[in-house]
């Protein structure tokens, strides 16, 4: 008999019974679902709201099913429609008529919106860790390329050098926002929906503050229709994964193309590659590819929950029992990308002559031509025109800027002297740009730092 059958004459339909079930994507909380569980009941003996002697028989009931279920001795049923109702059910079997006390006060509608709080708040570390082992790849890969020159580009076209290093110090400030919105994101969540009820709490003398205490939330939610009917923090969590997943995505289509014949500016790992079934010759980068179409997974989590919850009137409502299967995949989505990214990474080997040979061509160095002329007093737009006509020349006539002669400077500009090709070097031009963000060797350097020190301090 279903916990809720006293209402109804008829037994529920089976089809109508598998589709509202969801023990099968929301077992998976069931630590959470009986650390609540146990708050609960030992409040509720405090509170002299049932027995203290009562509250005893439910705690060591519940524990005791928490380790069978831990040791594979528990199946759930799908009479039982959700892992709240099956660990009940399963509590009542056993201890008798205390199980049937545990409910006292409460609502499954204030028991999900606590347990799944625990779940995010949960996995929002393990998730930050694993995003500080990608930032300590990046920082170990920037320290060996300090001095490998490279082009940057704009609209994919070769526009100003810059560094390996340089590069991944861009990829590391972007993980590093990752962090601190997921930080952000678990500082609001930190508070405890139990208590609740179905939406306005209870005439039992509920002690929230001392079940919040009890799950190590920061304080009890401060208002209970809004307790059981948010879903906010799972949405930020969502987008706050989604912009993580869209930065290795980024990063992945720039793997994807580095390691091409058509750039060759890294190879990855056999370890981290995939051949071809029919094409010997293929090393292909499917580690990138699938994270790159994994970002559009949890993109669809996300918009799974906005669209939920967009016109959804106060307080629950079935339809947010669609949150978890959405968060669920987007949480085990990022845990499992993040790690096999980072080692990929790591295994990458950076081809210098190849990104050296690259930021040769294309003209990278023309603002700094320019940048010439104007510290000779010339005004940066003449200048801006004075190089446009000798890459002009230069593309006429199979040159770069630093082959051509000082002759042919001079006849577009009389400012044009010996020293021109010393500042056109390319490494000259990475690391005259001293300024604070910058690519210059000193610059990345005090970029490094700081991330180490972001990294350190969230070791502690």
């Amino acid at each position: 008999m279903k916990l809720w059958a006293g209402r109804f004459q008829k037994e529920t339909d089976t089809l109508v019974n598998d589709f509202n079930s969801s023990i099968g994507f929301d077992a998976r909380l069931y630590r959470q679902d009986i650390a609540g569980s146990i708050a609960h009941a030992q409040m509720l003996g405090k509170q002299g709201i049932i027995e203290e002697h009562e509250a005893e028989k439910i705690v060591e009931g519940l524990k005791a099913i928490l380790a069978d279920i831990e040791d594979d001795k528990v199946e759930f049923s799908l009479d039982n429609e959700d892992i709240h109702m099956n660990i009940e059910a399963l509590l009542t079997q056993r201890i008798g008529d205390a199980g049937k006390r545990l409910h006292t006060g409460r609502s499954r509608n204030d028991q999900v919106a606590v347990d799944t709080r625990l779940y995010v708040k949960q996995e929002i570390p393990t998730i930050i860790k694993a995003i500080l082992n990608l930032e300590e790849v990046l920082v170990k890969k920037a320290k060996d390329n300090l001095d490998t020159v490279m082009p940057g580009y704009t609209h994919l076209q070769r526009a100003q050098p810059t560094t390996f290093a340089h590069y991944m110090m861009a990829y590391a400030n972007m993980f590093k926002r990752d962090v601190t919105r997921l930080e952000d994101c678990l500082q609001r969540l930190d508070e405890c929906p139990l208590g609740a009820g179905a939406l306005a709490t209870s005439t039992y003398p509920l002690d929230r503050f001392a079940t919040a205490q009890a799950l190590g939330f920061a304080k009890p939610t401060d208002n209970s229709m809004d307790s059981v009917s948010d879903r906010d923090y799972a949405i930020e969590l969502l987008s706050d994964l989604s912009i993580l997943m869209m930065h290795l995505s980024r990063f992945s289509e720039e793997i994807v193309l580095w390691c091409s014949w058509e750039f060759k500016y890294v190879d990855l790992d056999d370890a981290y590659s995939t051949g071809s079934s029919i094409m010997p010759q293929k090393k292909n980068p499917d580690v990138a590819e699938l994270v790159r179409g994994k970002t559009g997974r949890v993109y669809g989590s996300l918009v799974t929950l906005l669209t939920m919850m967009k016109s959804l009137p106060l307080a629950y409502n079935k339809d947010m029992q669609e949150d978890k299967e959405a968060l669920f995949d987007a949480v085990d989505t990022v845990e499992l990308c993040l790690p096999v990214f980072a080692a990929m990474v790591d295994t990458l080997t950076v081809r210098p002559k190849n990104m050296a040979k690259a930021a040769a061509g294309g003209f990278i160095n023309a603002t700094d031509c320019a940048d010439y002329l104007t510290k000779k007093g010339l005004p940066f737009r003449e200048a801006y025109m004075i190089v446009g006509r000798l890459v002009n020349l230069c593309i006429k006539t199979g040159d770069t800027l630093d082959t051509l002669t000082l002759k042919d400077f001079r006849a577009i500009s009389s400012l044009f002297d010996e020293d021109v090709y010393d500042a056109l070097a390319l490494k000259t031009c990475v690391n005259e740009r001293k300024v604070y963000g910058g690519p210059s060797k000193d610059s990345v350097q005090t970029q490094i730092k700081l991330i180490e020190e972001f990294v350190d301090g969230h070791r502690v």
